[in-house]
């Protein structure tokens, strides 16, 4: 196992109430929050043929709505 390449995949954080990427601001499913395109790789989920670090390759990103 020494020789493994590491994973290119952003990390996912599981949390108690689901996985967030990085770019997350609350898990998928959370009261207040919704999908919005990804702002780093803009809805392609890829950022120089890689899946993108903040949106996991997804292509979207969980966050807050609403205001106040």
């Amino acid at each position: 196992m020494a020789n493994q390449k590491p994973s290119s995949t952003p990390p996912i954080v599981q949390t108690d109430t689901g996985p967030m990427h990085p770019g997350d601001e609350a898990p998928e499913g959370t009261v207040g929050t919704g999908e919005d395109i990804c702002p780093t790789c803009h809805g392609t989920g890829k950022i120089d043929g890689k899946p993108c670090p903040d949106c996991g390759g997804d292509g979207y990103i969980i966050e807050g709505i609403g205001g106040g």
